[in-house]
């Protein structure tokens, strides 16, 4: 390294966004993970060890996947190389493999090749890596916001440790929002800067996991916020909600006003008010709240109470579901947007809901047998017993319908589901009436 290259060096480390000045130097200052980095854990033996083998580590933004990469490549004696699969093409990789070799082979160093969003390497690219992690002349570690088990190939998966990161907590976050506003060395300190609880309780609650997030709210509020008359700079609750760019929406995670809002939805689904279901669905998505609860408060509305009126409608709300945890945001909220309306216009039905909150209490009051002729009959012995005697096989009758008595005698009168008009209900309804007429 020249004068100019160790000059352009310490520019950029000065000039570098505080979420990369913040990046821990050791394990002891990694802040969360602690279940897969707490003392006395695979990886925390492993990296103090300098014993690693290929990892991939997968999880959202902002959790700590290339802090743990950096981490790593400052206590490991291996050479230690990053490519980002966005950009690096076949040549990149070549050079790579080949100062691997050159260095295994003059100096008997390993070397570590760290991949961040390896998920964006095609299946080419991503079985060239496969014999040279094989043979030891590469240890990969792979960093991606995908599951790997769906986007890696999965020969590097079995020759990889998974690690899921999981979202940081609000604590966490709260830790390195401090650390971001008072560090002098590393974080804002030098700049006479306060941030209030409040403020910081936002913050880290916005973040939603991502410290990333919270860390460029702060670097841009302390350098946008004129000094007050005090000479300091106060980082206050409408600072930070600017910052980074959410309102102050009253709804607190785990106070009143979030139960407000979700039975709110709920209920506007259940009232057919596809209007006020949008509504809601944008005051949670604008607050944080978790897609993955929404898509599963949409999944009960569609069973709860739609039921058997539009059967599609459980359908729709498991397949948003699935394509929420697959898309991520900002694309989710319209598949979430879709299944909320079809789920608030569709045709209602509790029917479903009825039927199995009146079973449950005829099982809590009724000790009940399960009729001779419907128990169990595929074993020896069984005749003897008389179990399955009587059996009417419903296809060999018109219509496929027996009249036989399903329910136990202490209950045999009992009726459960009760069809609605609505829907597809009206069908069943008549079905159920052809039957038995």
């Amino acid at each position: 390294m020249d004068l100019f290259d160790y000059m352009r060096s310490n520019t950029m480390e000065k000039e570098a966004p505080l979420a990369s000045r913040l990046r821990p130097r050791t394990l002891e200052e990694v802040v969360g993970q602690q279940e897969i980095i707490g003392k006395g854990k695979l990886l925390y033996r492993a990296i103090k060890a300098d014993k690693l083998g290929s990892v991939i580590f997968y999880g959202p933004p902002g959790t700590g996947k290339t802090t743990l990469a950096k981490v790593i490549a400052n206590t490991t004696s291996a050479e230690f190389t990053q490519i980002n699969a966005t950009v690096a093409g076949k040549k990149d990789m070549e050079e790579v493999v080949q100062k691997a070799k050159d260095s295994m082979g003059m100096y008997g160093k390993r070397t570590i090749l760290f991949v961040d969003e390896i998920h964006r390497f095609n299946k080419g690219q991503q079985d060239y890596l496969l014999p040279f992690v094989e043979d030891g002349t590469l240890i990969l570690i792979g960093a991606t916001t995908e599951n790997p088990y769906f986007e890696v190939n999965g020969a590097l998966i079995s020759r990889s440790v998974v690690f899921e990161l999981k979202p940081l907590s609000k604590d966490d976050i709260k830790t390195l929002i401090h650390r971001a506003v008072y560090d002098v060395e590393r974080g804002m300190g030098s700049y006479d800067a306060v941030i209030d609880e409040n403020a910081a309780d936002f913050l880290a609650d916005m973040a939603d996991g991502d410290a990333r997030s919270a860390l460029n709210a702060v670097e841009l509020g302390v350098l946008t916020t004129e000094r007050s008359e005090d000479g300091k700079i106060h980082l206050t609750l409408d600072v930070a909600a600017e910052c980074i760019q959410k309102r102050v929406v009253r709804y607190d995670k785990t106070g009143d006003n979030h139960y407000d809002t979700i039975s709110a939805f709920i209920k506007s689904m259940r009232g057919s008010d596809p209007d006020a279901a949008v509504y809601y669905l944008a005051r949670m998505l604008y607050a944080g709240e978790s897609v993955t609860f929404i898509s599963r408060r949409i999944m009960i509305c569609a069973a709860e109470d739609v039921g058997n009126a539009d059967p599609q409608a459980l359908q729709v709300a498991v397949a948003a579901a699935q394509a929420v945890e697959r898309v991520g945001m900002p694309e989710a909220q319209i598949i979430l947007s879709q299944a909320v309306i079809y789920v608030a216009t569709a045709p209602k039905s509790n029917s479903a809901t009825n039927a199995i909150f009146e079973a449950t209490q005829a099982v809590r009051e009724y000790k009940a047998t399960v009729p001779v002729h419907l128990q169990d009959s595929h074993y020896k012995g069984a005749a003897k017993l008389g179990h399955g005697i009587g059996y009417e096989y419903a296809h060999d009758f018109p219509k496929h319908f027996s009249r036989q008595q399903y329910l136990p005698d202490e209950i045999k009168d009992k009726v459960f589901y009760r069809a609605s008009d609505n829907g597809y209900e009206k069908q069943i309804k008549k079905h159920m009436e052809w039957l038995h007429s």
